[in-house]
């Protein structure tokens, strides 16, 4: 096998990987100053991802060697083009993605506690609706919203000894549904 690696190109000419090497690096001395200047004007001034828009074409040019054939066309306009290309393929795909956010959306995440209300909160409802009917409404009305036997009577429309003997029941179910949940007292 020949010692030197041999890379087809599209236009026929056959390169070798010295030869390509090279060109790379004249390619670089004669244009990555303007076009690293060009490239800050793309990114507002943004260094980390000029320099990434200037290697990312700089690539494609070693890539695509044909393209850089003098009977094609200028190539410094060619590598702007491609830069320009590149920048804005970058700059769609950063918003396409969520913007991040900084640690200030961590102090309104709940502390531990609040976790546990809120699941103590799920774990009551659950078997809050285990209960029949009258027996939710009557715990609702004086537990929940703080009414009197006598208001929650009134709003139910029921006598405040039947609201007396439901919420003692409903008590005694919701004890025994907590109890079948895991909860002991």
């Amino acid at each position: 096998m020949n010692p030197k690696r041999r890379r087809p190109v599209q236009s026929g000419v056959v390169a070798t990987a010295p030869d390509q090497d090279a060109m790379l690096r004249a390619l670089f001395e004669q244009h990555a100053a303007p076009l690293l200047s060009y490239a800050l004007r793309l990114t507002a001034g943004d260094r980390g991802r000029a320099e990434d828009v200037v290697q990312e074409t700089l690539l494609r040019a070693w890539r695509h060697p044909e393209s850089l054939d003098p009977d094609r066309g200028p190539v410094r306009s060619w590598l702007f083009t491609v830069a320009r290309n590149v920048a804005v393929d970058a700059h769609r795909a950063r918003r396409a993605r969520p913007t991040e956010v900084g640690d200030e959306v961590l102090a309104v995440v709940p502390a531990g506690d609040e976790i546990e209300q809120a699941l103590d909160s799920w774990l009551v409802a659950d078997a809050m609706s285990s209960l029949s009917p009258d027996h939710r409404a009557v715990l609702v009305e004086t537990y929940y919203r703080g009414r009197s036997v006598a208001e929650a009577a009134s709003v139910l429309g029921i006598p405040p000894g039947t609201v007396k003997s439901r919420t003692f029941y409903a008590l005694r179910a919701l004890k025994l549904a907590l109890e079948e949940r895991g909860v002991t007292s």
